[in-house]
């Protein structure tokens, strides 16, 4: 019952966890009372354990697939080899929704173990959207790209970030994933408001939304996905949903894989934040 003594609906499900290789086991062969389970492509591509897992599990669950390897912010083409086994994990398991980074992580034959960020640059824009287009032409599908986090701004950015990402999106026609976390990080280490971030993001792009913990470092908030969502992050997603409505949303955690019962916990907190705020959404 809300204080204003209306009632608020059961909310629908509408979050997913990230299925990590602690909980396979617990998950091969059942249905955990989550939306769907995202899975990092790179870790499923193949014909190994893990892929015979994830089809298993496919049987039972929604799937969503996040990739970190393609380097849409390359200046080259996406890996020819890399992108054809991401497009044959896709064809097999048909993913409720497919995502990469708006980052850069190869030059050439060197793969770096990092999302590094690209400059909001009209020639940016040409490559990022011609690499969405070959992405997305190779899966058969559109992809959600994720804004990254930032430690660092650059000395002169051409374009702010929410209209980088809305120009991209009209020109590969691809959509958002809504990193919250992301957010909150950038906007601590950079200096500027999350809120406004939101209300600058054009509406009618996000496609999912992503919500992890961040830890402090020296003067640095750094993405980790280390631990429960925090308040902060909870804050900033209620109001993200009252602007994009509810979406897809992920709870991530890459880093101390704490118990199924936690991680599920976590993703019904984000239905009910996202029933409610809904409701005011549309009051």
């Amino acid at each position: 019952m809300r204080e204003d003594g209306l009632s608020i609906a059961a909310p629908v499900p509408i979050t997913g966890i990230g299925l990590r290789a602690p909980h396979i086991a617990a998950v091969r062969g059942g249905r955990p009372p989550v939306s769907f389970l995202e899975v990092h492509a790179e870790n499923h591509m193949g014909d190994g354990r893990a892929f015979t897992a994830l089809a298993e599990i496919r049987s039972d669950n929604a799937i969503s697939i996040h990739g970190v390897g393609l380097s849409l912010g390359s200046a080259g083409n996406p890996d020819p080899h890399h992108l054809a086994r991401f497009a044959e994990l896709v064809a097999r398991i048909q993913p409720a929704h497919v995502s990469e980074h708006l980052s850069w992580c190869r030059d050439g034959d060197v793969f770096l173990n990092d999302l590094l960020p690209v400059p909001y640059t009209a020639e940016a824009l040409d490559l990022l959207a011609r690499n969405i287009d070959i992405t997305q032409t190779a899966i058969g599908r559109r992809i959600l790209v994720e804004n990254p986090s930032h430690y660092l701004a650059f000395t002169d950015p051409a374009e702010r970030e929410t209209d980088f990402i809305a120009a991209l999106c009209r020109r590969a026609g691809c959509g958002v994933l809504l990193d919250v976390n992301n957010v909150i990080v950038s906007a601590a280490n950079l200096g500027f408001d999350p809120y406004a971030w939101i209300d600058a993001l054009p509406t009618g792009l996000v496609g999912e939304i992503h919500l992890a913990g961040h830890e402090a470092e020296n003067d640095l908030l750094i993405d980790t996905h280390g631990g429960p969502v925090p308040p902060e992050v909870w804050a900033l997603y209620a109001y993200a949903i009252r602007r994009f409505g509810p979406q897809p949303t992920l709870i991530e955690r890459d880093r101390n894989i704490p118990p199924l019962a936690d991680l599920i916990a976590e993703a019904q907190m984000a239905d009910t934040i996202a029933a409610e705020h809904a409701h005011a959404r549309a009051a």
